[in-house]
């Protein structure tokens, strides 16, 4: 059994085939690929590595939220990087530990290529 998370507070709503999250018998939350949305502005935004990893990373925030869980309860993560390089990775990377630190979940970094953004993070997370 899934239940689809849909309607988040503050997140887009595009009408495309997929889910922000789906929770899978009732113990995981998979949460879609999500990007650098800033609900401020209302759209994606495309600044600094670090800046679309804050932001990227507060949507996941907010689709766990909506799902009864937190960034603690993340057990798994796949980060993907427009460009992958020294300078890039740190950036993430120095975003990402503030959002995981001490509970740092598994995690993958893929260099791909990505569609007016620079970074895209999706993730698994236990439901409590």
């Amino acid at each position: 059994m899934k239940q689809c998370i849909t309607n988040v507070p503050d997140m887009p709503s595009f009408g495309l085939p997929f889910s922000s999250g789906v929770v899978a018998e009732g113990k995981f939350l998979f949460v879609s690929g999500q990007g650098p949305y800033d609900p401020l502005v209302g759209k994606f935004v495309q600044g600094s590595v670090a800046e679309q990893t804050r932001l990227t990373l507060e949507c996941i925030r907010r689709v766990a939220e909506a799902a009864g869980a937190s960034l603690e309860d993340v057990v798994s993560c796949r980060v993907f990087l427009q460009q992958i390089t020294e300078k890039t990775f740190a950036e993430m990377n120095a975003v990402y530990a503030e959002f995981f630190c001490p509970n740092q979940p598994a995690r993958t970094t893929v260099g791909c290529q990505l569609l007016n953004i620079d970074v895209e993070i999706d993730c698994i997370i236990r439901l409590p």
